[in-house]
């Protein structure tokens, strides 16, 4: 796929400054109040891999669509791995080269995605917290929360309190928990237009199915029938039509997996996340780890756990964007 329509172009037929007010990243109207826009909002999503080069900057493109008739691409910054929405108008693209693969971003990728798990039983079909676990040194933290599906409400007060440490957390979004939560989703993204909290929006997959009587093998996102690719791009629907941006990062309902969906995240190419210390498995902070907790109001436990060492000031410090960890 190429397209050369550059903001050179444009501004040969537009005028400059006119062009240049054009190429401005897109500002999906989505209101923090009111009901959640819904992610077929979001049109012709698809998947894809080239590098698009605009004025003296080149940033990598992983998906392109179509929103209210604009083409637009969602950009990974290579070596930041800091996501973009762009005009696809805006910039000259062509299939990414075999010098892309050794950018951070996409050896990332291909590291962790090939990871064999962390906590694999012998005997096995599955794989227990494959990905990354832990940053590329031994300074402060990576707190992250999981909202999988719930009947609980959001703990608020749980991230109101981590606003006074910076704020800093990547949730992992799941659209049942969107489409049961609505009122909670604008208040995130309040709380996130205020600055008050600084979100890093993770994949968790669309539905997280979870049948607590199969074994692993045969629930989470290994349950049969599930459509993968609806399961990860329906996520960054969502988001975009929401005026979010999705990060490059998938955390596996349960941190449940096996080597075929490690072959489909490097295929989209994200970077599957575990975990070092789920906190609510008593399983203690080390320096540099990725820290999991559960805010959706299932796993209180946690919570108290966090907020314990957090005040007694037994957590590595400072809390770190998750970008900075592969």
């Amino acid at each position: 796929m190429k397209r050369l329509v550059t903001a050179m172009a444009i501004a040969a037929l537009a005028g400059v400054g006119a062009a240049r007010a054009d190429c401005a990243p897109p500002a999906i109207e989505a209101p923090l109040e009111g009901p959640v826009k819904p992610l077929e909002r979001v049109a012709d999503y698809q998947m894809i891999l080239e590098s698009c080069v605009r004025d003296d900057k080149t940033v990598l493109a992983i998906r392109i669509m179509k929103v209210e008739g604009e083409e637009l691409l969602l950009t990974v910054d290579p070596e930041t791995l800091q996501t973009q929405l762009e005009r696809a108008a805006c910039w000259s693209c062509r299939e990414a080269s075999a010098d892309a693969a050794n950018s951070r971003y996409l050896r990332a990728v291909e590291t962790y995605g090939a990871s064999i798990g962390q906590k694999t039983r012998p005997g096995a079909t599955w794989l227990e917290n494959a990905g990354l676990i832990h940053g590329r040194d031994n300074r402060g933290v990576f707190v992250t929360g999981d909202l999988c599906p719930s009947h609980k409400p959001l703990q608020r007060q749980f991230l109101q309190n981590l606003e006074t440490r910076n704020g800093k957390i990547a949730l992992s979004l799941t659209g049942s928990w969107v489409a049961r939560h609505g009122d909670d989703f604008l208040w995130l993204r309040q709380e996130k237009a205020a600055g008050r909290l600084d979100i890093v929006w993770t994949n968790h997959s669309f539905t997280h199915p979870f049948r607590p009587s199969l074994p692993a093998g045969e629930t989470f996102i290994l349950t049969p029938g599930l459509d993968p690719e609806d399961e990860i791009v329906n996520v960054e629907r969502l988001l975009i039509a929401n005026g979010e941006t999705p990060s490059v990062f998938f955390r596996y309902p349960g941190l449940i997996s096996d080597s075929a969906w490690g072959a489909r995240l490097r295929a989209a190419h994200l970077i599957p996340l575990g975990a070092d210390s789920w906190l609510a498995l008593g399983e203690r902070p080390k320096p540099g780890g990725v820290i999991l907790v559960h805010p959706n109001g299932n796993e209180p436990a946690g919570l108290a756990i966090f907020d314990r060492l957090n005040q007694s000031d037994a957590l590595p410090k400072p809390f770190r964007t998750l970008m900075e960890a592969p």
